[in-house]
C-alpha cells in the first residue's frame, strides 16, 4: 500500500444552480441552514498493513498517529480492511484516500423528505458501518447538520459519536480505523476566537471524544476572520485537535489563512471546497493550484454532483426536492453524453458504476480527497469501489472534454466571498 503526499460540505441546504443563457443566479439557493479515550477519539489509529508510503518513502508505521510499527505492536486487531492513506497537507494525520460526508445525516429536509426517523438512523449507522469495514473510515461532519435549530431531526455530530461508541463496545478488541473531522460555522453572531474553541468543545461533547484529528471552518465570515484563525490556532495549541482547515476559501483567503496560520507555527492541512466532473471550479479559480503549491489537501464535496453522476436519474426521472430544480430535465438532457460514457468507461473497467468512474476521475486530479455523503450501507459499499484501479489520462480527459459541454452549475456564494 502507497501513501503520498496530498493536498467541505456547506452548512447551508444550498442548492447548485445550473448556469445557463438566460440568468440562472444564487438566488434560488435554498434559505434554511442545513467514545472518549485519554488523549483522543477512540478510533483514531491508522493501521495499514505491513508498510506504507509517505511521498515515496517507506516507513514502518504511521508517524502521524503515533502508531507503532506493524511488526512490533502487540496485541493489536488486524484493520477490517487494509486501504492507502494520504498525509493530510503536511499535517500528522493521515487519512483514506476516500472519505464520507454526513451532510445527510440527522437531516429532515434537504435530503430526507418527511422527516427524519429512526428507520434512517439504522441506515446511517449502516453507511458508517459499511464504510469502516470496507477501508474508507473518514467521517467528515459539521455542528449545523442536522441541527434541529436549521430544520434538522439529530445532530450529525451525535450520531457518529453514537456509532463509534456502539461499535467499540460490540468489537471490543478491534482497532477501528475512524478518522473524524468536523466544522466551526462562522455564525453572524460569532466574531472571535473565543467563539471557535467553545464551539469545538461543544462539537467535542456531542462526539463524545477528547480530541479530534481535523477542525474546519465551514466557510468565510462575513467578519471576524482573523480571529477565527488564532482559533484553529488555539486548538491546537490546547491539545483539542490533530490538524485544522477550512472549507469554501477562495484564493486569497486561502493563502491568508495559510499565512496567519504559519506565523503561529500551525500547518493549514485542508480546504474543503465543492469539486466534481460538473463543477470544477477549483481548476479555474486558482484554488487547486494553490492548495499544490502549499502543500494543502483539497478535500472535495458533492464530488457526486449530489447524485447526478451516479446515473440514476435522467431527463424522464428527475431527483427529487431542491436538487430537481437544481438538475433538471434541461441539464439532464446535456450530461446524457456524459452520463454514458461514464457507464461505458465503467463496464470496460470490469463492471465499475458511474459512481466509481466519477470518483475515480477526482482521485485521478491529484491531491483531491473526495468526500461522497452516503446515506446507507449499499452506498458505502460502492463508493470503496473507486479504490484500486485508475482511470488512463486519456480517459480523464475525455470526461473533462464531455463535461465542458454541460452548463457549470453556480456553487455555494461563500466561495467568491
Amino acid at each position: 500500500m502507497a501513501t503520498v503526499a496530498v493536498g467541505g460540505a456547506i452548512s447551508l441546504s444550498c442548492c447548485f444552480l445550473p448556469a445557463s443563457s438566460t440568468t440562472r443566479t444564487a438566488s434560488s439557493c435554498l434559505s434554511s441552514l442545513h467514545g472518549s479515550s485519554t488523549g483522543g477519539s477512540p478510533f483514531v489509529i491508522l493501521r495499514v498493513g505491513k508498510a506504507v508510503r509517505r511521498r515515496g518513502k517507506k516507513l514502518d508505521g504511521v508517524r502521524a498517529q503515533g502508531v507503532e510499527s506493524p511488526a512490533t505492536a502487540a496485541g493489536t486487531a488486524e484493520p477490517a480492511a487494509d486501504f492507502e492513506t494520504v498525509q493530510l497537507g503536511r499535517s500528522d494525520v493521515y487519512v483514506p484516500r476516500l472519505g464520507v460526508g454526513s451532510w445527510s445525516w440527522g437531516d429532515a429536509y434537504f435530503w430526507h423528505e418527511g422527516g427524519w426517523d429512526d428507520r434512517k438512523a439504522k441506515e446511517a449507522k449502516g453507511a458508517f458501518e459499511a464504510s469502516v469495514d470496507a477501508g474508507i473510515p473518514f467521517f467528515d461532519t459539521a455542528e449545523v447538520y442536522g441541527k434541529k435549530v436549521f430544520g434538522g431531526g439529530e445532530d450529525s455530530e451525535t450520531l457518529l459519536g453514537r456509532f463509534i461508541k456502539e461499535r467499540q463496545r460490540a468489537k471490543p478488541q478491534e482497532k477501528s480505523n475512524v478518522v473524524v473531522a468536523t466544522k466551526f460555522a462562522p455564525l453572524p453572531w460569532r466574531f472571535s476566537r473565543e467563539n471557535v474553541v467553545s464551539a469545538l468543545r461543544d462539537s467535542l461533547q456531542r462526539l463524545g471524544m477528547s480530541q479530534i484529528d481535523l477542525y474546519q471552518l465551514h466557510w468565510p465570515g462575513l467578519w471576524g476572520n482573523e480571529g477565527f484563525i488564532d482559533g484553529l490556532a488555539d486548538a491546537v495549541d490546547l491539545g483539542l485537535v490533530k490538524a485544522v482547515g477550512v472549507s469554501n476559501y477562495k484564493e486569497s483567503r486561502l493563502r491568508q489563512a495559510y499565512s496567519q496560520l504559519k506565523k503561529r507555527g500551525v500547518i493549514l492541512a485542508s480546504n474543503q471546497v465543492h469539486y466534481s466532473l460538473v463543477y470544477r471550479n477549483p481548476e479555474q479559480n486558482g484554488v487547486k493550484r494553490a492548495c499544490q503549491e502549499l502543500g494543502v489537501s483539497l478535500i472535495a464535496y458533492s464530488p457526486l454532483a449530489q447524485g447526478v453522476l451516479t446515473g440514476k436519474y435522467s431527463a424522464s426521472k428527475l431527483p427529487s426536492g431542491a436538487r430537481g430544480r437544481t438538475y433538471n430535465q434541461e441539464f439532464m438532457i446535456e450530461i446524457d453524453p456524459l452520463l454514458k460514457r461514464m457507464r461505458d468507461l465503467g463496464q470496460q473497467y470490469g463492471g465499475k458504476t458511474s459512481t466509481q468512474v466519477a470518483l475515480n476521475w477526482l482521485l485521478a486530479q491529484g491531491n483531491v480527497i473526495p468526500i461522497p455523503g452516503a446515506k446507507s450501507a449499499a452506498q458505502a459499499k460502492e463508493f470503496a469501489g473507486a479504490l484500486g484501479w485508475s482511470l488512463s489520462e486519456s480517459e480523464v480527459e475525455e470526461l473533462r472534454d464531455l463535461a465542458k459541454k454541460v452548463k457549470p452549475v453556480t456553487g455555494f456564494p461563500a466561495e467568491w466571498i
